[in-house]
């Protein structure tokens, strides 16, 4: 998957300068993103802190830890059975 160019702390910032009041083909042109690109942040990062911005992706990131342990005691178990299997 591709990394993003843009952090979740500059994101909450683009979003509440937004919310300000700035206008958003000058928010666009600063940043150099089209106004679709704030469109979407807003309806994934609408009203969070940056902390809150962060959680999703640390959520994302333990979720596919556990899964490469789960995998790789897979794999062991599926070893010691063929290892057994063969002794009998």
């Amino acid at each position: 998957m591709r990394k993003s160019r843009v952090t979740e702390a500059r994101i909450v910032g683009v979003l509440q300068e937004r919310e300000a009041g700035a206008k958003l083909a000058e928010v666009c042109r600063r940043i150099g993103l089209s106004e679709t690109t704030i469109h979407r942040w807003r309806r994934k990062y609408g009203g969070l802190q940056v902390s809150e911005a962060k959680r999703p992706k640390a959520l994302e990131d333990d979720d596919r830890q556990l899964k490469r342990i789960l995998a790789d005691q897979a794999v062991n178990l599926q070893v010691v059975k063929d290892l057994l299997g063969r002794m009998w």
